[in-house]
Parts: C-alpha cells; structure tokens; sequence
C-alpha cells in the first residue's frame, strides 16, 4: 500500500512538473477579451463586446476566438405606415469568429433573426472592425 501511494505522489509531482513547463498551449478559454467591436449585419449596424470563446494564439500578439458575442443591432425597422416597427436599438447575442493582431480585431459575426409573421427565421452573416484594449 505504501507503495502504491509513493508511486501515485510521484506522477503526480511529475504531472504538475508538466503542466508548469507546459505552458505553451496556444488553446485556452477566455470569458472577456476587452475588444470592441463596431460593423455591418443585415442592413444595419452593431457594437459588441467579446463574451466567452475558445482563443488560439498562433503568434506573440495574434489571436483567433470563437466564442459568444454580447451585441446592439442599430437598425431602422422598414414597415408599413401605421403597423408596430422594433426598437431602432435592439440587443442581442451572436457568435462568430474574431481574428486579432496587436490593437485591431476583425470579426465576422452571424445573428439569427427570429421568424415573424412575414419571414422564416434566418442567419445573418456580417463584418466588422474593432480594437483590443
């Protein structure tokens, strides 16, 4: 039994040797990354933040995340006179890819918009530039 235990101490001593030289994992998760970022989504505008994602660092300073983005659509909602139009500000959570280097951060956001009466639920693809705090 003794020996048992001694064996189990020294992996882990060699496990947690590992884990302190081993730092060179270029895949981590991150819960807020300090990047705003402003763009273009179905005809119209948005700001957001970085949520939680997974972040690959491919180089000092270079980053590509996949994650959650915590966003404001600003988009004037086109209806007919007289019928109930959105909110011209309207929060949402999209996801997608943001590609960092340096200070500057690129997105490519998609947002699902919810089916109404007269439209079947879709993605909407977008673009956008941003800067990392």
């Amino acid at each position: 039994m003794a020996k048992i235990k001694q064996i189990t101490a020294v992996l882990m001593l060699h496990v947690l040797s590992l884990a302190a030289y081993g730092q060179q994992n270029p895949v981590k998760a991150s819960l807020f990354e300090g990047i705003l970022v402003a763009g273009y989504a179905d005809h119209g505008a948005y700001i957001n933040c970085t949520g939680p994602a997974v972040k690959y660092n491919f180089a000092k300073k270079r980053a590509v995340m996949l994650g959650l983005l915590p966003t404001l659509k600003l988009k004037d909602d086109k209806v007919e006179e007289g019928k109930p139009k959105n909110s011209w500000i309207t929060p949402t959570l999209g996801v997608g890819l943001t590609l960092v280097s340096g200070h500057m951060a690129i997105q490519l956001p998609a947002f699902y918009n919810a089916k109404t009466s007269t439209s079947d639920g879709k993605w909407k693809l977008g673009i956008g530039m941003g800067y990392k705090f």
